[in-house]
């Protein structure tokens, strides 16, 4: 993680109106950080000092169960909020967020400006509104992934997650978070290669035909 330089914060905060969200100035306790693929954005059990803003990027959602086993929960695209929870009920955060790909959030400093934040009706109304929608889409796609076969909802988790084409997450972590045998897995992994719409390669797989795989992925929508 790193702090961007006065120019390309202003150039970020400016570009994604980021003041709009509140009522009083937030310029004062903002910052812009880039981060590289695989940073954590916020580690488990850590309390955050920022509520983020993703505007640019990809991150992975995991959280630990008691026995260690560590599962993939969702992906996560811009815009959207971070530790966002932690700000309303002071917990500790018990889930972590790791970036898929290179990736910019704006950062609030949250004890800075924390009585600021929760006396703030606007940015409030605004939160609220995106945790409802958060729930509402986490809700509907839920359903819908219940109604659809692995391959339409694999050709849409390969577009979310793959990053200039090329997908490379590991099997048995994909395998748990679609509640599918490994087998089953490989299997339609198979079937989309023969397709001609992925190709196999060392580091994982490649996308050779992005409209079909595209076509798949609509069907759930």
């Amino acid at each position: 993680m790193k702090r961007l330089e006065a120019s390309s914060q202003i150039y970020y905060i400016e570009n994604n109106s980021i003041q709009s969200l509140f009522s009083f100035d937030i310029s004062p306790y903002v910052e812009v950080f880039e981060f590289n693929k695989g940073d954590y954005i916020i580690q488990e059990g850590n309390k955050p000092e920022y509520l983020f803003y993703m505007v640019e990027g990809k991150a992975k959602l995991y959280v630990t169960h008691k026995n260690g086993k560590v599962s993939l929960i969702n992906f996560l695209s811009p815009p959207i909020f971070m530790g966002e929870i932690e700000l309303l009920n002071e917990e500790k955060y018990s889930k972590s967020i790791q970036t898929s790909s290179k990736s910019i959030c704006i950062g609030i400093a949250i004890e800075k400006c924390k009585e600021k934040l929760l006396a703030d009706a606007h940015f409030l109304r605004h939160l609220c509104l995106f945790l409802s929608n958060k729930s509402t889409v986490h809700s509907a796609k839920y359903t819908k992934h219940q109604a659809y076969p692995l391959e339409n909802k694999l050709a849409e988790f390969i577009l979310l997650s793959s990053h200039q084409n090329i997908y490379k997450e590991k099997h048995t972590e994909i395998s748990d978070y679609f509640g599918v045998s490994y087998r089953h897995l490989l299997h339609t992994f198979a079937q989309l290669s023969d397709a001609g719409i992925i190709e196999k390669i060392k580091m994982g797989y490649k996308i050779l035909d992005k409209e079909k795989l595209q076509a798949l992925a609509d069907e759930i929508k």
